[in-house]
């Protein structure tokens, strides 16, 4: 156990720290599933938009360090080949 004020507000950070990363991580994972959602069953206009702001989702998770920045940009890629396909077949 720490037993100086100051590990005792370093622990207090970390934790703070952790929760609003688990945050944006699940924050990013739910907005993921949602663009798949609208892939599979809405329109392609409907995926386009949710697309740019899983983008915008994942870009700043990426900045602030949540995610790795090639995970990010491999993530990215993935998703705009899947709301590629489904443009092309509507």
């Amino acid at each position: 156990m720490a037993h100086s004020l100051s590990a005792r507000k370093r622990i207090r950070q970390n934790e703070a720290a952790r929760a609003r990363n688990r945050w944006r991580v699940r924050n990013v994972k739910e907005a993921i599933k949602d663009l798949q959602n609208k892939i599979l069953h809405g329109s392609a206009a409907e995926a386009d938009e949710s697309f740019k702001k899983v983008c915008s989702q994942i870009d700043r998770a990426a900045v602030r360090g949540v995610i790795h920045k090639n995970a990010a940009a491999r993530t990215k890629s993935r998703l705009s080949v899947r709301v590629k396909a489904k443009k092309q077949a509507a």
